[in-house]
């Protein structure tokens, strides 16, 4: 068997929450008079939340203080976790909770790679904070992705060599990672499209022909 562990990033792999995102960004670029909008919202997947608002700040950083900087990302981050209070199970698919299912029933290690530090939340919100083998999350990283720290930890948590751990990423940024951290990645979504993961997934299922 190739792969002993399989790593998903959570926003847009296991669940979607680019709405809530894009709501909570959305209200803050209103405040301070800032255009974003969805293709905005797009170029913040994968990444930490300073290093979102620095690219929703644009030319304008300099206008703002740290302390200023830091307040709006709290702000940003209150209004997203109000969001994420109407998350149930529903919010799960019931096509990747069977494709996990038979993952596991294969042997394989399952755990979590996301840069947020809402995942535990998240998780909690949809029925699953019990059921990966190991988190890796922004709570216990120092760098975001395209850094590979957080699938290194992922690894190191689960006691599998990085070349036997297989990425499931959404985002650009997320491929990146992978790649420097010597793991082989499937790509699905907008990712998909952009030819730089090993695998290129159509639907979430299709991670079986791989594991």
């Amino acid at each position: 068997m190739k792969y002993q562990a399989v790593i998903f990033d959570l926003d847009g792999v296991i669940c979607s929450t680019d709405h809530s995102h894009y709501l909570a960004w959305k209200e803050i670029a209103e405040e301070i008079g800032v255009h974003f909008d969805e293709t905005a919202n797009n170029r913040l997947r994968g990444i930490g939340r300073m290093e979102s608002l620095e690219i929703l700040l644009g030319s304008r950083s300099g206008e703002f203080s740290e302390e200023a900087k830091k307040e709006l990302a709290e702000r940003k981050n209150t209004l997203y976790r109000d969001l994420l209070k109407n998350m149930s199970a529903q919010d799960l698919s019931p096509d990747v909770k069977k494709t996990m299912d038979l993952i596991k029933a294969r042997g394989i290690k399952i755990a979590i790679g996301s840069s947020s530090k809402n995942a535990q939340l998240i998780l909690k919100q949809i029925g699953l904070e019990n059921y990966f083998d190991a988190i890796s999350d922004g709570t216990n990283i120092i760098r975001s992705k395209p850094d590979p720290e957080v699938f290194l930890k992922a690894s190191d948590y689960l006691g599998i060599e990085p070349q036997f751990c297989l990425v499931v990423e959404d985002s650009k940024a997320g491929v990146k990672a992978a790649a420097a951290a010597h793991m082989d990645c499937a790509a699905i979504g907008a990712a998909a499209r952009d030819g730089l993961a090993t695998y290129d997934l159509n639907h979430f299922s299709d991670l079986l022909l791989y594991v």
